[in-house]
């Protein structure tokens, strides 16, 4: 039975007011303080005075003949949000109960819900390896509501990744600096570089979605294997050292990757489990993202 959108807020809300309490307990702070900037924006240039730096100098503006101008920054206050959320097929591997897009769509949603009530500019990209849903940025109750109702009621298209080209299309359509949630299992190849291309460019979070199984796999056997993405089956020896090891390594491999591209660029890096409460990492976000706007 599809859940009607007041069960899917009372959840969500739910949630939220958990994961405040929880921020409100260990920082005297705010949930909603995840929507704040964590740096400095590009505000304007004027004249160059003795003491200024001369990395700040703005060489573009001042080599037009009128002077030696620097560059200005104002404090970011408030960013415009984009979830960047993987639909493909891949992420439908959980348990029974829970998935790991059911997972992505629970912190989509709990974020447009925050954005709702704190009167912030948030919107969706869903993406495949191609553009499944996109909601530009908005504000208020009314088009965070509608991004939760087609956010959980969309069908993807297609059931294969590409998270270099979803990256791609977000740079794309974003047009100043904003918060990014980049929200996938990253169970794909080639997407380095439009992932540190989006770090460069903007504030990012990146969340991993996992299942237990993909890290550990169960003793079976020699079973089918069936890819979700490309709908091809092989038979493989789940009981095998060489291939639990390997399948292990590569998990691992995996994880260090993004998270080594993450720390490079001071970028937010939560790794999610589909098994057990995502409640006290997400706090654990906020707790870091507060800490550092207080530097």
């Amino acid at each position: 039975m599809t859940p009607t959108l007041t069960d899917l807020v009372r959840r969500l809300r739910h949630l939220e007011i958990r994961i405040r309490k929880a921020v409100e307990a260990q920082l005297q702070g705010d949930f909603h303080s995840v929507f704040k900037g964590t740096g400095l924006e590009f505000d304007d240039v004027r004249l160059y005075q003795y003491g200024d730096e001369v990395r700040a100098i703005d060489w573009n503006v001042s080599s037009k003949g009128h002077g030696t101008f620097v560059k200005t920054y104002k404090e970011e206050k408030e960013q415009q949000v984009l979830v960047l959320l993987d639909v493909s097929a891949s992420l439908e591997v959980g348990d029974a109960a829970r998935r790991k897009l059911d997972v992505g769509r629970d912190i989509a949603g709990l974020l447009a819900l925050s954005a709702a009530r704190q009167g912030s500019a948030l919107g969706l990209l869903a993406f495949s390896d191609q553009k499944e849903l996109y909601l530009p940025p908005a504000k208020g109750p009314r088009p965070m509501y509608a991004l939760i109702q087609r956010l959980f009621a969309l069908q993807p298209l297609s059931r294969r990744t590409a998270v270099g080209a979803g990256i791609r299309q977000a740079l794309g359509l974003l047009k100043r600096r904003s918060l990014v949630v980049l929200i996938s299992d990253f169970i794909d190849v080639s997407y380095e570089r439009e992932l540190t291309m989006l770090a460069q460019r903007h504030d990012l979070i990146v969340v991993q979605l996992q299942a237990p199984r993909e890290r550990q796999f169960p003793r079976l056997g020699i079973v089918p294997l069936l890819d979700a993405e490309t709908g091809v089956t092989r038979w493989v020896n789940t009981s095998s050292a060489n291939f639990r090891a390997r399948y292990e390594a590569i998990g691992q491999q995996h994880e260090a990757q993004i998270a080594n591209i993450c720390r490079r660029y001071r970028t937010g890096f939560l790794a999610l489990s589909t098994e057990g409460d995502f409640v006290p990492q997400l706090v654990g976000l906020f707790r870091h993202r507060k800490q550092q706007r207080s530097k």
